[in-house]
């Protein structure tokens, strides 16, 4: 459990820090919704994956690169609609996403190979 909030401790400590320290201009101001995004699909996905070690091992990679291809469509969905109803700085909006998806991705990774190698 405590795995899961590691990452999304981290980036709201950083992005307070950022703010505190002048570096709120490379921020995009919906750096929360941003972020609640990643918090709210890494969570699904995390149940959903954990779901598929337990009921079926055999077909645990196929299970786990489904959720992939589903994360990544949702995201270019979310970054779609939010461009379609004209956020402001979108350049910035989406180098703050990609960063965040990043960051995420390789939190994910990594937790996916521990998991892995007790598999």
């Amino acid at each position: 459990m405590i795995k899961k909030i590691i990452l999304p401790l981290i980036l709201i400590i950083v992005f307070f820090l950022a703010e505190v320290a002048g570096f709120s201009k490379i921020l995009h101001p919906q750096k929360w919704i941003i972020l609640a995004f990643f918090v709210a699909i890494d969570y699904l996905f995390n149940l959903l994956t954990e779901q598929g070690m337990k009921n079926n091992r055999e077909k645990f990679i196929e299970f786990y690169l489904s959720t992939v291809i589903i994360r990544f469509v949702l995201t270019i969905v979310f970054i779609a609609l939010e461009l379609y109803f004209k956020v402001e700085k979108p350049f910035l909006f989406v180098g703050n996403f990609f960063a965040l998806y990043l960051c995420f991705t390789i939190f994910e990774i990594s937790n996916l190979y521990r998991k892995l190698r007790r598999f």
